[in-house]
């Protein structure tokens, strides 16, 4: 089976020891480290493909159900929420449930060609079937000088995080733009500071180690279907 394959990855035993500290950033290891992320990007990837959309979908009610009773989500205001593409959890019930409880919603505008992401105000659940589509086929908002921007007002009180892979460290695995590391630091300069972030993940997409750096920003919890 393909679980528990991770172990045998030989680029992650010399790397990493579980929950230990990121590797000092030498030539040699970061492309080690390069590597091994590919090798982990690819894994992941394959995984979450194996899955049925019917079995995405039950995983994803379950996912959902989980950040909804969770008190960080009751009692945030102001939430960043990711527009799913097809290989992530599905995000609309929860936009969905965001404007019921009349909660602030944000989603990503990403910079193409740049690490560069801002949070916008999304006006409602609806809106989003109004907004353009990327080259990758996610809907964003677009490029208008006139939308709300998080950090430029109230900041954030909790960030919903997408990623190929996550471990029970809080380390996580992007697709490798580092978007959203580079906006967690962003929010380090807002008054509120860094929100609170839960990453939504398919069981599948859960491994012993994702190998990290310094500049890998911490998640502060994985919500997906335990066993």
């Amino acid at each position: 089976g393909g679980q528990g394959a991770l172990g045998t990855f030989s680029v992650f035993p010399l790397l990493m020891e579980a929950g230990a500290a990121p590797l000092t950033p030498s030539p040699e290891n970061m492309a080690a480290l390069r590597s091994a992320k590919k090798v982990l990007r690819l894994e992941m990837k394959r995984r979450v493909a194996a899955l049925s959309d019917a079995e995405k979908r039950r995983q994803t009610e379950i996912v959902s159900r989980r950040l909804i009773a969770h008190p960080k989500y009751q009692n945030c205001q102001r939430i960043a929420v990711f527009l799913s593409m097809a290989d992530e959890i599905q995000t609309e019930d929860v936009i969905k449930d965001v404007f019921q409880r009349g909660k602030e919603c944000f989603i990503p505008r990403y910079r193409t060609r740049s690490n560069h992401m801002d949070m916008i105000k999304l006006s409602s659940a609806d809106a989003i079937q109004q907004l353009p589509l990327t080259s990758w086929n996610i809907r964003q908002p677009a490029e208008d000088g006139s939308l709300e921007e998080a950090l430029t007002t109230g900041g954030l009180d909790l960030i919903l995080m997408p990623g190929l892979g996550f471990d029970k460290h809080g380390n996580r695995l992007g697709r490798g733009k580092g978007y959203y590391d580079t906006y967690l630091e962003r929010c380090m300069q807002h008054s509120k500071g860094k929100p609170y972030a839960i990453a939504l993940a398919f069981k599948e997409q859960i491994c012993d180690q994702v190998p990290v750096t310094e500049t890998d920003e911490k998640i502060n919890e994985v919500l997906y279907e335990a066993p």
